[in-house]
């Protein structure tokens, strides 16, 4: 949109706001209207832009601009029936007009039907006296179909028309991303940087590149190279910190995560991150400490919620663990993770009921580890729930067959609930499969070793590992 840039445009927008406040009318020429109307779509202001588009046409009925600026606004109110409507007879009317092309691209788009909107972009291309903004809308086209390989061809001859357009610069290493064509991308802001040595922007997207394959030392490089272009952006400074941090250099990490804090508003991810240092300095005081800032700043952000409670596993202090999970878990209550590490602290602190709901949930959210239905089934062995452990371990075996950790619980479990016909099967099955394992089976099912039927069997089996 185009903005008021000298007086004679000013004295305009004053002139229109002052025939509505004294309800006159007074006449404006079309490149006028179009200066108000845009202004106003530009401030937000569409009910007034509609009334001087409303003024404007009835001024000027032929003029094209306006009718084009009316297609506009009806695009913006979803009206893209009208608009089609209008731009057919524009087309008619004009059909070298680029613009006309360029809107009915535009509701393709809307409509998802993104190869219509290059297929029209392409027309408008051929009639523009400056393609560097459609070649772009075309890029933006591409990105809408994951043609990231057209879509990148697109935003880079966009820049070489309009070099410092750092729009397509930043969707041209997006496309890369996508592609994960790391290298291609770092061979392509090498080059970028040869013409503009004094780019933040592309010494700072070079950093993210070196950083993506873990080429710490050239990122770093990168990213200092952005900071002495531009001292203040707070990217290249946040890049650096993190960059420092994967190095080990957490002192250093640490006053460059401060930096940003300098430059701009304090930040959750700052706090969260100055106190994963701290914490790998086994500075745990102030660990706690700015992860107690973070969810200050963000009570909503989880992860400062689940590094606290981390932290406080790592210190075996598991009720207050247990406090921090259950913050965690009030943010995303579909979190897997979470609800593991649930688990884990109430069986420290022996909640076995408590704990065995947390691993149902977890099976319920799709986690099907077979480490998650061994621990529910050793819970539910503890808490007596022999019947409910063999179901859950019968569901482990859908998934993971004859796995020697399911094999020897299903042995134990049949039984302590007097089967063992079906007992002796998978003991036998869990011995074929893995022998050494019988000296957990023993911890878990002391009493069954006792078993004539079990002693006898693994006599054999042990006879044939010597033999």
């Amino acid at each position: 949109m185009q903005h008021f840039s000298n007086n004679n445009d000013n004295q305009s927008l004053s002139k229109f706001e002052l025939m509505l406040k004294t309800n006159s009318v007074y006449f404006f020429d079309s490149n006028e209207f179009e200066e108000i109307i845009l202004f106003y779509v530009d401030s937000g202001k569409f009910s007034l832009a509609k009334k001087a588009l409303h003024l404007g046409l009835s001024q000027h009925p032929t003029s094209v601009i306006l009718k084009l600026i009316q297609v506009e606004l009806l695009i913006l109110d979803e009206k893209l029936e009208k608009a089609e409507k209008m731009l057919d007879q524009l087309q008619e009317i004009e059909p070298s007009n680029e613009d006309i092309y360029i809107q009915k691209a535009a509701i393709f788009s809307k409509k998802g039907k993104h190869k219509q909107a290059v297929d029209n972009l392409k027309i408008a291309l051929l009639y523009a006296d400056e393609d560097a903004e459609i070649l772009s809308m075309i890029g933006m086209e591409y990105l809408f179909l994951e043609d990231f390989d057209r879509a990148r061809f697109n935003f880079a001859k966009s820049l070489d028309v309009e070099y410092e357009n750092y729009s397509s610069l930043y969707n041209i290493i997006y496309c890369f991303d996508m592609m994960k064509r790391h290298t291609e991308a770092i061979e392509y802001l090498k080059k970028y940087i040869e013409k503009d040595p004094y780019s933040e922007i592309a010494w700072h997207q070079l950093g993210r590149q070196y950083y993506i394959v873990y080429d710490y030392q050239q990122a770093l490089q990168a990213f200092e190279y952005s900071i002495l272009i531009d001292e203040e952006f707070i990217g290249a400074h946040l890049e650096k910190a993190k960059t420092l941090e994967e190095l080990g250099r957490y002192e250093e990490a640490i006053d460059f995560y401060h930096k940003t804090m300098e430059l701009d508003t304090p930040t959750s991810f700052a706090y969260l991150r100055i106190g994963k240092c701290y914490e790998k300095l086994n500075s745990r005081r102030d660990a706690i400490d700015f992860y107690n800032k973070t969810v200050n700043e963000d009570p909503l952000l989880d992860k400062g919620w689940l590094a606290l409670t981390d932290i406080f596993i790592s210190n075996k202090n598991y009720h207050k663990a247990l406090f921090y999970i259950n913050k965690a878990l009030s943010i995303d209550e579909e979190n897997n993770l979470y609800w593991h590490k649930f688990a884990e602290i109430n069986l420290k602190l022996n909640l076995f009921e408590e704990a065995a709901r947390a691993y149902y949930k977890c099976i319920g959210l799709q986690d099907d580890r077979i480490e998650v239905y061994l621990a529910l089934a050793d819970v539910l062995h503890f808490l007596g729930e022999f019947h409910e452990a063999v179901r859950v371990l019968l569901d482990a075996r859908e998934v993971y067959k004859d796995q020697a950790e399911i094999s020897y619980r299903l042995a134990g479990l049949h039984f302590l609930v007097q089967k063992e016909k079906e007992g002796m099967f998978f003991f036998e099955n869990a011995l074929k499969s893995d022998y050494d394992y019988l000296e957990v089976f023993k911890e878990l099912f002391p009493i069954i070793m006792d078993h004539k039927e079990v002693r006898s069997m693994v006599s054999r089996f042990k006879d044939s590992q010597d033999s």
